[in-house]
């Protein structure tokens, strides 16, 4: 541990001994209804799941940003089974014809994450159009040695839980030899020696971020979403990854030291700052890196793999803030940094800019709230 992340994590616990630290989460029932909000907002406003997206181009809606929205609802739907939601995700997969935007044989994790919601799809239907083009997208992968595919830590949360799914679908521990060939490229060899450094517990977004790239103030460069995306991925692959995985343990390990980590660089007003330790550089509220540490923390504490003393305070913070200041009246969500790969990329970042695609930060937004909603009244 270096000595500022110790100094950092002395003021976190001298923080939350102090009186009026702690804030309460809503009920149960307040809590569903900011996620029917937010949801119905979007939903509305895209009723065809299969339109195009046209921002500076026009993309197929079946691209990341629509499929990260399609886990924030598959979560919601977990909890809250209206129909809508359901039938919403399968109109989307129908309009697609259940395929990859890359096409069939893409190895772009971006292109592969739409299989997340196909996959959980397939499970409550076993119709095998449904599973047909993202299985053998993946099986080609298996069968070839390469294993440099996830250059960019954004790739793990996209792909990765796409083969611990298929694996337990189908019994077939191959998928879970080869994600984890994949993961461990990106952790101890890309861009040299690997974009995660064991020192800080954080990961740099790509090869370009990795020293001697500095941020203005002259730490790394660790962007909030990106590692954010790390976290999730890693929640999502324990979910399903059978405890008896070779790897299961290095994997918990990972997430656990990440979230000890990101702990003591909470903002005071609940958020996480873009650059993670620089706060000066773009700093100010972002929705989808906080809503993303805090899916990580209260899946962690509903595991009973952290402390809940000490992280509940944390998530409570966080959720308040996603809450109350991101959240609009009528379901729209500020405070959500547009796509890009580091601190100044969709900047201004505001209550009421709006980024290029709304849809990612929504999936954020119903991955956290799904997660503190099942905190509640433990």
């Amino acid at each position: 541990m270096n000595t500022r992340f110790a100094i950092a994590t002395l003021f976190f616990f001298i923080a939350v001994t102090l009186p009026g630290y702690g804030q309460k989460l809503p009920k149960k029932q307040e809590l569903l209804q900011q996620l029917r909000l937010a949801n119905n907002y979007f939903m509305e406003k895209w009723p065809d799941a299969g339109k195009t997206i046209i921002t500076n181009k026009e993309r197929p809606s079946n691209i990341w940003t629509r499929a990260v929205y399609y886990e924030g609802l598959m979560a919601l739907y977990a909890i809250d089974a209206h129909k809508d939601y359901a039938d919403y995700a399968i109109q989307w997969g129908d309009k697609h014809q259940w395929n990859l935007s890359g096409g069939p044989n893409t190895r772009h994790a971006d292109y592969q994450c739409c299989g997340q919601t196909y996959i959980d799809l397939y499970q409550l239907d076993n119709q095998e159009i449904r599973i047909k083009a993202i299985k053998e997208n993946i099986d080609a992968m298996l069968l070839s040695e390469k294993a440099d595919d996830w250059t960019w830590i954004d790739a793990i949360q996209m792909a990765m839980p796409v083969f611990v799914k298929l694996g337990v679908t189908y019994k077939d521990t191959k998928y879970f030899d080869k994600m984890y060939a994949l993961y461990s490229h990106t952790k101890y060899k890309e861009g040299g020696n690997g974009l995660y450094n064991p020192e800080d517990k954080l990961w740099w977004r790509d090869k370009d971020f990795v020293p001697p790239y500095k941020e203005p103030n002259g730490e790394d460069c660790y962007w909030s979403r990106g590692n954010g995306w790390v976290v999730a991925a890693l929640v999502r692959v324990l979910e399903e990854l059978p405890k008896t995985d070779a790897h299961y343990q290095e994997y918990l390990t990972d997430l656990t030291d990440m979230l000890s980590a990101l702990m003591p660089l909470q903002r005071k007003d609940g958020f996480w700052n873009v650059s993670l330790h620089d706060p000066t550089h773009f700093g100010g509220k972002e929705a989808t890196g906080t809503a993303l540490f805090t899916y990580g923390m209260a899946w962690a504490i509903n595991k009973g793999l952290v402390d809940k003393e000490v992280y509940l305070p944390v998530v409570s913070k966080a959720w308040n803030a996603l809450s109350t200041e991101s959240l609009h009246k009528n379901g729209f969500l500020g405070y959500v940094q547009g796509t890009g790969k580091e601190p100044k990329d969709g900047q201004p970042v505001t209550y009421t800019s709006k980024p290029d695609f709304e849809d990612y930060g929504l999936g954020c937004f119903l991955l956290a709230g799904t997660e503190v909603w099942k905190l509640i009244g433990q």
